[in-house]
């Protein structure tokens, strides 16, 4: 039987368990807190890793202890033949989870596909439930899709679907409780999320912090903390008296969760980024293409965890980080 190295374990003593693998940074929408609509910087094919690369770093993790994988973008479902990588990830030894954020667009095309390969939970991006308002966030006129791709994620059988909504105060803010009795109705999750400060996007969309709106939706929803574990990321979930609702609350700025931080990101060029919000990063695709073995990939991906910040410095520093969210994945 395979033997498993102790997990990831950083300078800090955070177990790093969970890795988001960006397979593209191109996406078919220009969000107003993610793309400038005139961005034209995406990296070229020959620069991406091959999925021959991706399942030596992921495998290469698991053996080292990390047993979450979410793929992401850009928009992942851009990336062709997608659901035979997360075949190959779903496989390896050691993953025990494997999802995927999307903004719904291309989930009619493939959302059996994609249950068929091993991919067991979605993120879907929803930030508002009118027609106007999500064409002024994301650059098209897109909420039909997206809700097409809800319906392919229910009949592909997914469930609970997450929807993620970035709350900016003036564009979206008050559209909260609606959103929130959509979810309920429709038995998704649905995750409220703050405004990060990165590129000029992120700098230039305003930022609302959650704890009012927690109380908000506390009022109107009679919300209770949740104490079940629901996918290892970042966000504090409350649900309803009557369990027929959950509402989770990501809050990188005003409640920062740093101390329990467990995840870094791999890149579509292979760069591995211990932090959302710093530059510490190792640029393992090099090294790949050199010929490197297993065991020093395994090596270089733990010194790199040693890399690991502390803390991200979104708001004593909000200027430090000028790539987008698309370029580190999201």
């Amino acid at each position: 039987m395979e033997q498993f190295q102790s997990p990831l374990t950083d300078r800090f003593g955070r177990s790093i368990e969970y890795l988001r693998l960006s397979v593209t940074d191109r996406c078919d929408m220009k969000c107003t807190y993610c793309l400038p609509k005139s961005f034209k910087g995406y990296q070229e094919p020959k620069d991406w890793l091959t999925f021959d690369e991706i399942e030596r770093v992921v495998g290469a993790f698991a053996r080292l202890g990390t047993s979450r994988v979410r793929l992401t973008g850009g928009e992942p479902l851009l990336r062709r033949n997608l659901p035979q990588l997360a075949a190959r990830i779903s496989a390896l030894p050691g993953i025990r989870d494997l999802s995927l954020s999307t903004n719904g667009t291309q989930l009619p095309k493939h959302a059996e596909a994609l249950r068929a390969a091993g991919v067991t939970r979605l993120n879907i991006s929803l930030d508002s439930l009118t027609r106007e308002c999500v064409t002024q966030i994301t650059g098209r006129d897109s909420i039909d899709d997206v809700m097409a791709g809800l319906a392919a994620a229910e009949a592909a059988g997914f469930a609970p679907i997450k929807l993620n909504m970035v709350v900016m105060p003036g564009v979206n803010e008050h559209e909260v409780e609606s959103m929130a009795e959509f979810c309920i109705d429709r038995g998704f999750i649905l995750r409220l999320i703050e405004t990060m400060p990165m590129g000029s996007t992120g700098l230039a969309s305003s930022y609302a912090p959650l704890g009012p709106i927690l109380e908000r939706l506390r009022a109107r929803f009679d919300l209770i903390p949740e104490i079940k574990e629901m996918g290892g990321g970042p966000a504090r979930y409350w649900r309803t008296t009557d369990g027929r609702g959950q509402i989770g609350l990501i809050t990188p700025i005003s409640q920062h969760f740093c101390a329990t931080c467990n995840r870094v990101r791999l890149s579509v060029d292979g760069t591995l980024y211990l932090c959302l919000g710093q530059e510490e990063k190792v640029e393992l695709r090099p090294l790949l293409r050199a010929g490197i073995s297993d065991a020093e990939l395994e090596q270089t991906i733990r010194d790199g965890i040693e890399l690991k910040p502390e803390k991200h410095e979104f708001l004593t520093a909000p200027t430090k980080i000028i790539r987008f969210m698309s370029q580190t994945g999201g």
